[in-house]
């Protein structure tokens, strides 16, 4: 499930960076209820951008900001509660990473869904009811 985190250079350390990736891979992990879950533990995945610094902008201008990207299946926080309680700690995530250097109303977060079907793991395309197998098999092992 790729989260995307794009901030501009200078934000964040490089230690920093792993350290809020890790970060935000725990939150969704936690937040689905699938913390040590090891299928999807190894298909949370993702990027950090870092831009330059004025190339990050809010109101039309440059400004320390960060975005936080998760993409999923239809079936994974689907809820209001579950997507609330992401962004909620994903925002804390990069606020801690970035110890004072951003406002809190400088990140902004997303959540997209892939529809059924369109999931794809290493060459094979996953279905929903895939994807729970997947899931349910790991955690049966």
């Amino acid at each position: 499930m790729p989260i995307t985190l794009t901030v501009p250079e200078g934000l964040l350390s490089s230690q920093a960076q792993a350290q809020a990736f890790a970060g935000l891979t725990d939150a969704v992990l936690d937040v689905a209820g699938l913390t040590g879950n090891t299928f999807m533990t190894a298909n949370v995945i993702g990027t950090i951008n870092v831009l330059p610094a004025e190339h990050v902008l809010a109101a039309g201008k440059p400004v320390a900001a960060a975005f936080v990207e998760l993409k999923l299946p239809e079936i994974a926080l689907a809820t209001t509660e579950a997507k609330r309680a992401f962004i909620e700690k994903a925002t804390d995530v990069v606020e801690r990473a970035a110890e004072g250097r951003i406002k809190r109303e400088h990140i902004w977060s997303n959540i997209v869904y892939a529809p059924e079907g369109a999931w794809g793991i290493a060459g094979q395309s996953y279905s929903n009811a895939d994807l729970v197998g997947a899931i349910q098999n790991a955690a049966a092992s």
